[in-house]
């Protein structure tokens, strides 16, 4: 079989978007895909196959006189070949008169997918069955199309893929929450002659030395937080993209954040148009809306310090927080970034220049001495979907800032070095990848954009 050949059901909607089926017309073609749904009426039976290349599904009519046939239900396999049949009368466009259908794998009695609407909550039980249920399908369509996107848009725009390392000695964001990973754990040290080798939370470290030789880098790979967080934004192992680049500065992130995420969401939903369709009838109503709002609507700017005088400005004005202490110095919690971006802004939102007591030690430092040049993305629904900034370029400041943070400098002289022979001024962010993918698809949980879930206490196999 040539699979570059092979026609999809993708295809066939394709063609009749054009409106170009109609030279398949009376053609013999062949598919293969798992059942949707199957009916008989008589002595004529109907298929809704699914090849997984869209959303929608190929009709396919046969006789239902055939024993060998009588099984056929939701989730078996089946091959069929037949002649397309234009149908622009009927409910579906076309659909495919069998002259074979062949049953290629049945299903148990106790398959665990029925015709009845299913909650993602018992769905998450069986994750090997839940991208052949409607919602799931859609949901890693999205995910793939999102991740080729990403590439494009990158490689499009001068940046190098660098593979980072997922066992790391270094802590990115120096909060401790990494899982160890030994072989041998009586002798951790034994094998890489380290005793603190960890999964990586993030591959920013590494890339840096990649972006002062080529300019504009990126890494896109697994990541892990031991955090024991059970909340719908979290999950222990995860995506992230991480961009760095050179000669950038804090305004120049925030432009590269802004132009990166409207290509790859307006690239995702041409190429995902059922798919998105469907999430806008059956997850979210104002889902289309909002990502055309993404995409049309420029982000606001905000500082953080005017941030705060927005927040104590709605107090006053009656608004009640549950939260209610707004501080310089303290984070804003999830409820502070809806309110911003959905009341006030009405839209994403860059929060730029934080005070440096909440950020990582490589931020550079503003000349204010409070605060360091980081950025938030916050967005409607989700809440933060990026976080970056310029990178502190100067030796004499990181080291400063690592020893006020009492960091073990040795295992990170490597990286001050950087500093110190041909430093250049550099900037980056991070995006939670499977946060973009609850934007596009709607999805409140993060647990339902992962193949397979690793959240806390909560792994399956």
């Amino acid at each position: 079989m040539d699979l570059t050949e092979q026609q999809t059901i993708r295809d066939l909607y394709a063609l009749l978007e054009k409106e170009e089926l109609s030279k398949l017309q009376g053609q013999t073609l062949s598919f293969g895909g798992f059942v949707r749904n199957a009916r008989s009426m008589g002595q004529v039976a109907f298929l809704s196959l699914n090849d997984g290349s869209c959303f929608e599904n190929l009709q396919v009519v046969y006789d239902a006189s055939k024993d060998e046939l009588s099984g056929i239900r939701l989730g078996c396999s089946v091959q069929v070949e037949g002649v397309l049949v234009l149908t622009p009368e009927a409910k579906q466009p076309f659909e495919l008169k069998a002259s074979r259908v062949e049953l290629i794998g049945k299903v148990a009695d106790d398959f665990p997918l029925q015709k009845k609407r299913t909650s993602f909550e018992f769905l998450r039980t069986i994750p090997q069955w839940r991208m052949k249920t409607n919602t799931f399908n859609a949901v890693f369509r999205v995910r793939s199309a999102l991740a080729y996107y990403i590439h494009e848009y990158f490689f499009q725009h001068g940046f190098y893929w660098i593979h980072t390392p997922i066992l790391t000695a270094n802590d990115c964001e120096g909060e401790g929450q990494t899982f160890q990973v030994t072989a041998d754990a009586k002798k951790p040290a034994e094998f890489f002659n380290k005793d603190n080798v960890h999964l990586t939370v993030s591959g920013q470290l590494h890339v840096e030395p990649f972006a002062l030789t080529y300019g504009k880098v990126y890494t896109f790979g697994p990541t892990f937080r031991a955090e024991k967080s059970n909340t719908v934004r979290h999950a222990a192992e995860f995506w992230m993209v991480e961009p760095e680049f050179s000669f950038a500065h804090l305004l120049d992130d925030c432009d590269l954040m802004e132009d990166f995420l409207k290509y790859v969401v307006s690239k995702t939903m041409e190429r995902c148009e059922q798919d998105i369709r469907f999430f806008n009838e059956r997850i979210d109503s104002h889902l289309l809306e909002r990502l055309k709002e993404f995409i049309e609507k420029p982000f606001a700017r905000v500082e953080y310090r005017d941030a705060l005088k927005l927040l104590e400005k709605a107090k006053e004005e009656g608004h009640r927080f549950e939260v209610e202490d707004f501080r310089f110095g303290l984070d804003f919690g999830s409820e502070h970034e809806k309110y911003l971006t959905e009341v006030i802004f009405k839209g994403p939102i860059f929060l730029i220049n934080y005070p440096k007591d909440i950020k990582a030690f490589y931020m550079k430092q503003n000349d204010d001495g409070e605060t360091v040049a980081a950025v938030d993305l916050l967005v409607p629904q989700i809440g933060e979907l990026c976080g970056g900034s310029e990178r502190e370029c100067d030796y004499d400041k990181l080291l400063s800032r690592m020893e006020e943070l009492h960091m073990n400098i040795e295992a990170y002289q490597w990286y001050l070095d950087l500093r110190k022979n041909g430093s250049i001024p550099h900037s980056g962010f991070g995006l939670g990848f499977e946060r973009l993918v609850m934007l596009v698809t709607g999805m409140q949980n993060i647990r339902d954009t992962l193949p397979y879930p690793r959240c806390y206490k909560d792994m399956l196999f």
